[in-house]
């Protein structure tokens, strides 16, 4: 069952046993592949919104451009510098024409096709709820335990959330546009805290990304616990998340991050 696996093996940063004994407080979560996951990849759902302007494009070659104008973008303008609405024309646009569109049709088409995917991906349109979310936000909050989100999303993540009921049982809202920090940056983890009236010791951060939630969790104090769901749960990625590595704490479903926070309060 989703969420039985825990591996409680220990080593740096959060796994280290370096935290006292201080009851948990706040759980924070990452939201893509966390929360929720896109209906059909990313990518697939770029192809079908260009196809009535460009033609088929081979869904490889537009899952490829995509990746890398993400890179550009990222590497560029990090927590979305200059708005997130032409942060996200660039990335459709580069993902168009390296996928072998034409760039005329491309400037001709943008004023259409870039509010039909902001669109998708503000709503239940674009994502899905995976079934362990509600339940396990229910579950903190009936506990008397705080929740955040931390993401490196734009703030249309919270539409979607909000479209999928999740939002109202979120307690501390922290996406990089409005922050202007991204994970896995300290700071982004330590500004939850804070809002939630929490030491980093009295908080645990769950996210899919080694580098982004796990690591940067540990290092703001955090304790950390990485999410690896089952392969069937992965497909979506645009690309596979590295995992690998030693005294990682990682769990297969949020309802183990439940347990952990039950245990660890005992």
């Amino acid at each position: 069952m989703p969420g039985r696996g825990i591996n409680l093996s220990t080593g740096t940063g959060s796994g280290s046993g370096a935290h006292t004994r201080a009851r948990i407080r706040l759980a924070s979560f990452d939201a893509l592949f966390t929360l929720l996951r896109p209906r059909q990849p990313i990518h697939v759902q770029y192809a079908h919104a260009f196809a009535p302007f460009f033609g088929p494009l081979a869904p490889d070659a537009v899952k490829a451009a995509f990746k890398k104008a993400l890179r550009e973008l990222q590497a560029a303008r990090p927590a979305y510098a200059q708005g997130p609405e032409g942060w996200w024309r660039a990335v459709i646009m580069r993902t168009a024409v390296g996928a072998g569109a034409d760039t005329q049709d491309v400037q001709r088409a943008l004023p259409v096709v870039v509010p039909q995917l902001l669109k998708r991906f503000s709503s239940r349109e674009g994502y899905a709820l995976y079934d362990d979310a509600l339940p396990t936000l229910k579950s903190l909050r009936e506990t008397g335990v705080a929740t955040a989100l931390v993401s490196n999303a734009d703030s249309r993540i919270l539409a979607a959330l909000d479209d999928l009921g999740a939002l109202a049982y979120l307690d501390h809202i922290l996406v990089s546009d409005a922050e202007g920090v991204e994970k896995p940056h300290p700071e982004i983890f330590l500004r939850a805290c804070a809002r939630a009236k929490a030491s980093p010791g009295e908080a645990a951060h769950v996210g899919d990304e080694l580098e982004c939630d796990y690591f940067g969790a540990s290092r703001a104090g955090l304790h950390a616990l990485l999410l690896s769901r089952p392969p069937e749960n992965q497909a979506q990625r645009t690309a596979p998340e590295e995992t690998s590595a030693d005294g990682v704490r990682r769990i297969t479903g949020l309802d183990a991050l439940t347990r952990f926070v039950r245990d660890h309060n005992i």
